[in-house]
């Protein structure tokens, strides 16, 4: 018996260059995530979600524009999250002291999510993380649980 390949599922938004932005980030992914029935690493998402959104406020979107939140759910269960933005400026983790006040969220991110990275577009880039589910038989490499 041949099973239909799933398709990905995907939902966006546009944000404006706005403080509230990020909290609105985080309750459209909330519900999405459980639209979509995958709560189980919703906490991490929501977090990574939360810096990726405040990065790319803080140092990736001009006056006068936005950021697009996309998620995208891959029928193996994987939660990506991506948020645009038409800024320049090149995205890593910095090295930062622990007294540091600002400077974690990337590092937040890598600790976080299974996998992420940054991809370019014209103008700016993106920075994207992925989730793969939990308690379904996945094994997270480098994760306990």
């Amino acid at each position: 018996m041949n099973e239909e390949p799933q398709h990905p599922r995907t939902r966006q938004t546009f944000y404006r260059r706005d403080r509230r932005s990020v909290r609105l980030a985080r309750e459209f992914v909330r519900e999405t995530l459980t639209d979509w029935a995958r709560t189980e690493r919703s906490d991490d998402v929501l977090l990574c979600v939360s810096e990726l959104a405040t990065n790319a406020l803080v140092h990736g979107v001009p006056a006068g524009r936005g950021f697009l939140l996309r998620l995208t759910l891959h029928g193996d269960g994987v939660v990506r999250a991506e948020v645009h933005d038409s800024g320049p400026g090149e995205v890593r983790t910095p090295e930062r002291s622990p007294e540091a006040e600002h400077g974690r969220g990337l590092l937040l991110v890598a600790a976080l999510a299974d996998k992420w990275g940054v991809g370019e577009r014209n103008p700016g880039k993106f920075v994207w993380c992925e989730f793969a589910a939990r308690g379904e038989g996945v094994t997270v490499p480098g994760r306990l649980g």
